[in-house]
């Protein structure tokens, strides 16, 4: 699904240019775009809806969703990198100094690494989830200040290229449709990632978060593992 960004301007409010760019790939004419509502700043109101953009850190917004969930429909929407270009800047952040893919590929299961963290809130009334599949650039300097796994290159920010894939969760019920026909009935975390194609640990915050949402539940062990099954 592609979709040109309006043409509207919006201030930076300190924001990574991905963050803008969704914004202006979700805004419609009719939108106000951050507005002052309860002590928090909306990035999109849409008539009684409000659109909140998270590109991360589920556990910082939490607070917020907390409060506003109670007395408005709230729509969160998360960008997964499906396909990403690491560009990297010279320590001045001038000159880039190559351009390259990244042989990694997202997968919509990867929102359970960030879900985790609300469960709770992902079964009331007023929440919905929007997941994209994005293609974009993560734009690397050579500063000396970033992680040692990245050998002191920072990451100073990330563009959004294009919206791959546009999946939308209004229930609990609806990250079933995440569990292929295949899953044994009970299933263990292990059989989970095999039948999905994702790793243990994914797997294990996958069950987690569905279990804290109440879509699944333990029904007994297998050896030293829980054995899991869809809630009646």
């Amino acid at each position: 699904m592609s979709k040109k960004p309006a043409k509207t301007q919006f201030s930076m409010l300190a924001e990574k240019s991905l963050h803008i760019q969704l914004k202006q790939w979700y805004a419609e004419p009719d939108d106000k775009l951050e507005v002052e509502l309860d002590g928090y700043y909306i990035d999109i109101v849409r008539d009684d809806v409000l659109i909140e953009i998270q590109t991360r850190n589920f556990h910082a917004i939490k607070p917020k969703l907390t409060k506003l969930l109670d007395k408005y429909p709230v729509m969160l929407v998360h960008p997964i990198p499906y396909e990403r270009w690491i560009v990297k800047l010279d320590s001045a952040g001038k000159k880039q100094l190559s351009r390259r893919k990244s042989p990694k590929r997202g997968r919509i299961e990867e929102v359970f690494k960030e879900l985790l963290r609300i469960p709770h809130l992902v079964s009331h009334p007023n929440f919905t989830l929007d997941v994209l599949l994005v293609q974009d650039e993560e734009i690397r300097q050579d500063d000396g200040k970033g992680s040692w796994r990245r050998k002191g290159w920072s990451i100073a920010d990330r563009r959004l290229l294009a919206v791959v894939e546009h999946i939308r969760f209004t229930s609990a019920k609806d990250f079933l449709s995440l569990l292929p026909e295949s899953l044994p009935k009970p299933f263990t975390t292990a059989q989970l990632a095999k039948a999905v194609g994702i790793s243990r640990s994914i797997a294990g915050k996958m069950a987690y978060t569905l279990r804290h949402m109440e879509a699944i539940e333990i029904v007994g062990k297998q050896g030293n593992a829980y054995l899991y099954a869809v809630s009646p």
